[in-house]
């Protein structure tokens, strides 16, 4: 069961990665036409329309304080992490974005170790999280330099401690038992009312022919319906059966996903050099899990006859 439980778990946390690598593209081409404010509250106005279709039960929560879980999970995973690579993206590369984004891991495991029972940092987590930032950093490297932008960059980082303190909460409230799909959708509730200054200050005026365009539109319901409702759902999901720290050693594979895109939708190279990142950054997810030696383990004691 358990086996079962952590197999669920992976792939959950990759078929996420496989969706949110994509999603900087997709921000990226709709930056074209709509400031960051309003790409941030239609996408997630959207999303929690359709997870109210999906499921219109009413969440209720057992004690006051998860209350105040969810609004700083929506407060720290919705407005402050969006906003910040959104406004990041103006100022640098998707693929750059991308790259420092997955130190969020990081930052998971640390506070993870102080909030978080069962869940400490140990030395193959390092080693996963050393091969890891190597490749993502080979990723990013074209030859002509490394592209800093230090506004980008900061608002990046911060974006990846944000979804550190995140992470945390959603396995705490997933241990009180409540369904990944409701928690999501009160995350995106409270992430939806703490951007409204943001969107109000910044002016939303989305222009209406930039919205019945066709590439907009796709780009709009790509990150609305399956990054984030579906992608959300599934993310909180595999944390559940996974733990905070173990899913996010996944986040070190989403600038796989969006240089590979990168190269595809917007021309943003990738060199041979990369592709060795590529390579260790796939390495620095193995040793940072550090599940397989001990399933085989457990299968050798398992054994019957």
């Amino acid at each position: 069961m358990q086996l079962n439980r952590q197999l669920r778990g992976h792939l959950f946390a990759g078929f996420t990665i496989l969706i949110w690598g994509t999603t900087f593209i997709s921000t990226k081409v709709l930056l074209r036409a709509f400031s960051p404010a309003e790409i941030l509250l239609i996408r997630f106005a959207l999303g929690y329309l359709a997870l109210w279709a999906f499921n219109p039960r009413v969440l209720r929560l057992h004690e006051r304080k998860h209350e105040l879980w969810c609004a700083v999970a929506g407060l720290c995973g919705i407005t402050i992490y969006y906003s910040f690579e959104n406004i990041a993206l103006q100022y640098s590369t998707a693929s750059n974005i991308g790259v420092i984004v997955s130190v969020a891991p990081l930052f998971t495991a640390i506070f993870a170790a102080f909030f978080l029972k069962g869940e400490q940092l140990k030395p193959n987590f390092f080693a996963g999280f050393a091969a890891a930032i190597v490749g993502v950093f080979l990723m990013n490297y074209t030859g002509g330099g490394v592209h800093i932008n230090p506004k980008g960059d900061m608002l990046a980082l911060l974006a990846a401690v944000s979804w550190g303190v995140y992470s945390i909460l959603v396995r705490r409230l997933s241990e009180a038992g409540y369904p990944p799909a409701l928690l999501t959708r009160r995350f995106f509730l409270w992430g939806l009312v703490f951007m409204s200054p943001y969107v109000i200050r910044s002016g939303f005026a989305p222009s209406l022919a930039a919205l019945t365009q066709p590439v907009n539109l796709l780009n709009l319901a790509h990150l609305s319906f399956l990054a984030g409702a579906v992608g959300f759902v599934s993310w909180n999901t595999a944390v559940s059966y996974l733990g905070a720290v173990k899913s996010s050693v996944y986040i070190y594979a989403t600038p796989v996903v969006t240089i590979i895109t990168a190269a595809l939708v917007l021309g943003e190279r990738l060199t041979p050099v990369g592709a060795v990142g590529v390579l260790l950054v796939i390495l620095g997810v193995v040793l940072s899990d550090g599940h397989y030696p001990r399933l085989h383990r457990w299968k050798g004691q398992h054994d019957v006859g």
